[in-house]
């Protein structure tokens, strides 16, 4: 996947936050930023003030640098309204991303996943931001699970929150991909900690993913910040892998358990559903999916990407692009040998 195209798009006098910035994600995108883009500003924004000293260490916020660290929460729309003042750049990656606890704690996904997006899009509009990029998942095309179902309702207030935006500049758009190899809270760690023991568990070994790196994520998204007009859903063209083959990979040698399919997974991901696909325009190495109606959004702004065929779906098990337990032993050796990806390990900067 090409995720790193000569930029034209003029970084250098923009404000950018990015929410839940002391993530995986976040810290991965402030690290490409400060090295390669170098914006005026860069606002973390995250509830967690022990991440932010921690992160404050690496990507220092001493006078003259161009980062800023905001204690606070999407459910705070006042709070976000602060945040986004001057902003021009708004990156939304926080949420609560683990399936069993949001089927645990149903409400609480709600008010974040759900409620935060609205507050996001709401602070963004009284604020003026120009920009607004929201990450979303495989899981949120036709959802089986309360997380899925949270993410596709927020692509929703995303994409039609354009309608809200009037004579403002104040555009939205999503990035939707699929699983992060060796992020926290994925499967690498956990076949990284059985391995000790000789084994490890997977739910189906029939299970295919679509699977992306820290850094192809972040390059992706800043890439779509720069081609977004308003109401797109930006979709990489990713490669898939079987779950044996990712546990192999992981732990070779080990004993490979199943354990059967948890409630609300799914044995195979989709990124284009068949009913999008009708909208949707293939490039070279992503699709794009179309905002509808047309009126909200004015002119179609899309040229030379080639129109789906009819029945087209972009599913993991159908995918022409298929990982073998080699490739992705390239992809996670760091991160069996090390507990942390390669992509996810900043080194301090000084810009």
């Amino acid at each position: 996947m090409k995720v790193s195209p000569e930029s034209r798009f003029d970084w250098s006098d923009k404000s950018v936050l990015v929410t839940g910035g002391t993530g995986s994600f976040g810290r991965k995108f402030i690290e490409i930023m400060l090295k390669e883009f170098r914006p005026a500003r860069l606002i973390v924004f995250s509830r967690d003030e022990l991440k932010q000293h921690d992160m404050r260490q690496v990507f220092s916020d001493r006078e003259g640098k161009p980062m800023r660290y905001f204690i606070g929460d999407v459910r705070d729309q006042e709070r976000l309204r602060r945040a986004f003042q001057g902003v021009q750049i708004v990156v939304h990656a926080a949420a609560m991303k683990q399936v069993p606890a949001c089927e645990y704690n149903p409400i609480e996904a709600v008010m974040t996943n759900v409620n935060g997006a609205r507050n996001v899009i709401s602070a963004a509009l009284d604020a003026g931001v120009q920009k607004v990029l929201a990450l979303s998942t495989d899981k949120a095309v036709n959802p089986v699970n309360l997380y899925g179902a949270t993410k596709l309702v927020a692509e929703k207030l995303f994409i039609q929150g354009n309608a809200y935006s009037g004579s403002s500049p104040t555009r939205f758009s999503c990035v939707r991909y699929g699983n992060v190899i060796g992020s926290r809270g994925s499967v690498i760690p956990l076949f990284q900690q059985q391995r000790k023991n000789g084994f490890v568990t997977v739910t189906d070994l029939r299970m295919t993913r679509f699977w992306i790196t820290l850094e192809q994520g972040v390059r992706f998204v800043i890439r779509s910040i720069e081609m977004m007009h308003g109401g797109e859903v930006f979709v990489p063209k990713l490669p898939s892998a079987a779950l044996r083959s990712l546990a192999e990979a992981a732990a070779p040698g080990c004993r490979i358990d199943t354990i059967g399919i948890r409630p609300g997974e799914k044995l195979h991901e989709v990124l284009v559903s068949q009913d999008e696909a009708r909208n949707t325009l293939a490039f070279d190495d992503m699709f794009v999916v179309k905002p509808a109606p047309r009126w909200l959004f004015g002119a179609d702004p899309w040229t030379g990407g080639q129109s789906l065929p009819e029945g087209f779906t972009y599913a993991s098990d159908n995918n022409p692009e298929i990982l073998t337990t080699e490739d992705i032993r390239g992809m996670v050796e760091d991160t069996v040998t090390t507990g942390a990806p390669r992509d996810s390990r900043p080194t301090p900067v000084t810009t």
